[in-house]
């Protein structure tokens, strides 16, 4: 059922387990037996209003986010500023992001997780609709940097939204549907910005983008469901000292915090380089015909919700080390000088980030549910690492292309890119947490949903 019919069904849907009897059944060829866990089941209306609202929400803030990185070139010459300086248009959002996520993330665990999401994405859009007005440089990065705060609230919160109200049948499947909205959000606001800059600028660019959010965020109020299954968390600072030192004690949870760290990193690094790469000689291509690379982030919608299938069936050990070798793999393919190579590429270099991030980010959630930490806590902490990775890489990336072009920027964007196989590797060796409704491998254990799911 597509976005339209959801529409019709009106706010109000709810379909859950809750209060089924015990019984053996097959679903989907998993045999399941005992009680049903609650959350909206695989078929589900509010399963399909909950991912779509979260895949709209997911478009919104990696648009916004990323927008300028297709006008760096532009920025910089604009406001005469260095290519690793323009890189800042990035990196003052990505890093207040990763230090609002330190706040959001807590205070979900008191106030819920909706409040939160409705809030991010009509003040993240109003700020983009500020920042199209900036007379200065310092002015345009002072509001990204606070726009970069405003953003935190729905990656603080979105995989522990899904936890909380999705049945585990469904988790992977609704995680890598949130996941490819960022990467839509991701080239939808690079193809927009990189359009209507052509035809009016940078700040008609930025213009664009902002609308673009206030209408996503339209949508998600209308559609998401209110959260049913969260408890909110003590409140006070020991209690809060405790959530703390759970979600950072556990080595597995510490390794895939290193993991996006390294992911996000090697991935901006070479986002942020590529257009200046593209608009040199020997290419010298437009702002317009240079934006039409950042097509290939369709890829990573279908690559994050393909790996979200393979990690329910074959577990996440196996998928995350897989995901980060194709994307490896595509980083070597850029260096080929011909312009067909350097997509390619790039499109197997997206796809493979893709993957690895949207399964690695389900792990955290899942890992923390198995152990009994605070799941946004270990969410927001796994995201906080993902954006220094992406205002560490994004910056040194301008500045691997300022010091030896291209291959400065594969050898910076290639070894971050190793040091996250080590990790995918090593945390395919960690012990896993054998709880049921499902492990932190993302295997099944045994769950029972009913013979035929609800369609709403």
């Amino acid at each position: 059922m597509g976005l339209p019919s959801i529409l019709r069904e009106g706010r109000g849907s709810r379909t859950t387990g809750r209060g089924a009897p015990a019984q053996r059944a097959a679903y989907r060829g998993v045999v399941v037996t005992g009680p049903a866990p609650e959350g909206y089941l695989p078929g589900s209306a509010g399963l399909r209003r909950a991912s779509w609202a979260l895949f709209l929400a997911g478009v919104a803030v990696f648009a916004l986010l990323y927008a300028p990185q297709p006008l760096l070139p532009l920025l910089s010459a604009d406001f005469a500023v260095t290519p690793a300086g323009a890189t800042l248009a990035v990196s003052a959002a990505t890093a207040a992001l990763a230090v609002g996520l330190l706040v959001a993330g807590p205070l979900s665990e008191r106030l819920g997780r909706t409040r939160l999401v409705h809030a991010s994405l009509v003040a993240s859009s109003a700020l983009g609709l500020l920042a199209l007005l900036a007379p200065t440089w310092d002015w345009l990065v002072a509001v990204r940097a606070v726009q970069g705060l405003a953003l935190a609230g729905l990656p603080a919160v979105a995989v522990a939204y899904l936890r909380e109200e999705v049945h585990p049948l469904a988790a992977g499947r609704a995680t890598g549907l949130y996941v490819g909205g960022n990467a839509i959000g991701g080239m939808l606001g690079r193809l927009l910005s990189s359009g209507l800059a052509e035809l009016g600028g940078w700040r008609a660019a930025q213009g664009g983008v902002a609308a673009l959010g206030l209408v996503c965020a339209a949508l998600v109020w209308w559609l998401l469901p209110r959260s049913r299954r969260f408890a909110p968390a003590p409140s006070g600072l020991r209690a809060l000292g405790r959530r703390t030192r759970g979600v950072v004690s556990d080595p597995a949870l510490l390794g895939l915090y290193g993991l996006s760290l390294a992911l996000m990193g090697s991935f901006v690094a070479v986002w942020n380089a590529i257009g200046f790469r593209l608009e040199s000689p020997p290419y010298s291509l437009g702002p317009a015909v240079a934006g039409l690379v950042f097509t290939v982030y369709a890829l990573g919608s279908v690559s994050s919700a393909q790996g979200g299938r393979l990690a329910d069936a074959l577990g996440r050990r196996v998928v995350v080390p897989v995901a980060v070798v194709v994307m490896a793999a595509g980083l070597a393919v850029t260096a080929a000088p011909p312009l067909w190579a350097v997509v390619a590429g790039m499109a197997l270099f997206t796809a493979g980030f893709f993957a690895a991030h949207g399964v690695a980010s389900g792990w955290v959630a899942a890992r923390a549910g198995a152990a009994g930490r605070a799941t946004a806590q270990a969410a927001s902490t796994y995201l906080f690492a993902y954006y220094v990775g992406s205002s560490l890489g994004g910056t040194a990336g301008g500045a691997a292309w300022s010091a030896g072009g291209w291959g400065a920027v594969v050898l910076l964007a290639g070894g971050a890119a190793l040091l996250a196989l080590v990790l995918a590797v090593l945390l395919a060796r960690t012990r896993s947490l054998l709880t049921a409704p499902d492990d932190d491998e993302g295997r099944r254990g045994p769950q029972v949903p009913p013979p035929a799911p609800p369609t709403g």
